[in-house]
């Protein structure tokens, strides 16, 4: 039944013809090139019912031919034992996340920021659209967040790019799905509650 599914697939569209470029990623959303290294990155939501803190989303380089776990592990060879039958040859080459990104965040956006016209602090990473976890207690996501790069791979905390989409008694006013730049490097956030697409810009200075 998981055949050719929990993938990422390269396609020719001018033939049809296609192929498996990466498995073992349970729920890979978006999908975004790093300009510097031009290296293909995504966004993986993980598996639920291991409890609040397991197991972790994440961000990560995607490699040519790459296993990543799923079903039988998880962030690298952390196995998951409800999985019957296992295999352990496929666990033993399971590759580890390059950025976790917490439990049930629901990270589903990506973008890079090249040609960003926010400020400088966003100038090099990506930006992540989290739709938010729905059997979490308490909550995580439901923001946009962008998670710094330096020489192509990911350095330092995330950073909150977009917030307030939940109510003090934990009510959704939205939930950010994807995540691209406009023409004018406006980041544009989609919103499937909230049923808009914001615009973040950078704040202008006005002078009297």
């Amino acid at each position: 039944a998981e055949e050719n599914r929990a993938a990422i697939w390269e396609l020719d569209i001018k033939t049809g013809a296609h192929r498996t470029f990466a498995s073992g990623l349970r729920n890979p959303n978006g999908l975004a090139w790093e300009p510097e290294t031009n290296q293909l990155w995504t966004v993986v939501n993980e598996r639920d019912g291991m409890g609040n803190d397991l197991v972790p989303d994440y961000l990560t380089s995607v490699k040519d031919g790459g296993f990543y776990g799923w079903p039988y592990s998880y962030y690298g060879r952390y196995v998951d034992k409800r999985v019957q039958p296992q295999q352990p040859e496929l666990v033993a080459k399971a590759i580890v996340p390059d950025y976790a990104l917490g439990s049930h965040t629901a990270s589903l956006g990506l973008a890079a920021s090249l040609g960003t016209s926010l400020p400088e602090t966003f100038t090099n990473g990506m930006f992540i659209g989290q739709h938010g976890s729905w059997n979490r207690k308490p909550f995580s996501g439901y923001k946009v967040i962008f998670v710094p790069f330096k020489n192509g791979k990911p350095t330092g905390m995330p950073l909150d790019v977009l917030t307030g989409f939940l109510s003090d008694k934990g009510d959704a006013f939205g939930r950010p799905v994807g995540v691209v730049l406009d023409k004018q490097g406006a980041l544009l956030v989609a919103d499937d509650v909230g049923n808009v697409i914001w615009r973040v810009t950078k704040a202008i200075n006005k002078t009297s």
